[in-house]
């Protein structure tokens, strides 16, 4: 019995096969939508692609034009293939502005431009772009279901993108050229005002400054440590009792003494 079982499934496949390989190279394109519908609903997308991929300029033109361009997009959605996705899925956006699938296929073309930004420490100009089309869908669908989700793919790329300045600025400082850093973090502060990184910012530009101070030609040094205390104080007044306080108040307990000299 278990002989006939694995021969009969064997038989299937090969039927299954022998099928799709029939339709793949037929010339008669109803065969082949009809299997691609078929094989996409199934999960199949590979086989489904590649029968999308002969019929689509096929069917330009026509009623069945819309369904075959949605199942073709998403398509390379299921695969992660996330250019083409994000790609085929605002063509078809702009191409059916009255399809009920168009709110659908727009919030899949933005979030594919989210699925392709990379880690925060590489280029972000695909960040940058997936925040435009996810707040283009935004602004095009407030009253959407997915306005949640999307509020929250904007506000984790954006903190991507704040991680990658603020990274940046602290490289500066951290080799020692603290003017850039200095002049990086204040960019920082006013490009990403509300950023998480804020307190680290103040901190880092406070110690930037009192450490470009006392390592200073004797003539720039109480200027700089004037400078340094002006950005503690500035640290103070929003951080109270945070993560740098007790550095950022040591550093002022040096410059207070050091300033005493010019007294």
């Amino acid at each position: 019995m278990k002989r006939l079982l694995y021969l009969l499934i064997i038989l299937l496949a090969l039927g299954s096969c022998s099928e799709y390989q029939t339709v793949f190279k037929g010339e008669e394109v109803g065969p082949k939508y009809k299997l691609a519908e078929k094989l996409y609903k199934a999960g199949k997308y590979k086989k489904a692609l590649r029968l999308f991929e002969q019929i689509v300029p096929q069917y330009r033109g026509k009623p069945q034009a819309e369904r075959v361009m949605y199942y073709y997009a998403d398509t390379y959605y299921q695969l992660e293939d996330f250019y083409l996705a994000g790609y085929q899925f605002e063509r078809f956006a702009k191409s059916y502005p009255k399809s009920e699938k168009r709110e659908e296929a727009f919030y899949k073309s933005a979030k594919s431009y989210y699925e392709l930004s990379p880690r925060y420490s590489l280029d972000q100009t695909e960040t940058t772009k997936a925040i435009e089309k996810l707040q283009e869908y935004i602004d095009a669908y407030p009253e959407s279901e997915n306005l949640s989700e999307a509020n929250k793919l904007v506000a984790e790329l954006r903190e991507k993108k704040e991680r990658k300045a603020y990274e940046i600025a602290k490289l500066y400082h951290h080799r020692e050229n603290y003017k850039v850093a200095i002049s990086s973090f204040d960019n920082y502060l006013v490009d990403y005002p509300g950023s998480p990184f804020r307190e680290k910012v103040l901190y880092y530009k406070l110690e930037s400054e009192y450490l470009l101070a006392i390592g200073s030609y004797e003539s720039l040094v109480e200027d700089r440590l004037n400078t340094a205390q002006t950005y503690y104080n500035n640290y103070k007044k929003y951080y109270k009792s945070g993560e740098y306080t007790q550095k950022a108040d040591e550093i002022a307990e040096d410059i207070k003494s050091r300033l005493e000299q010019y007294k």
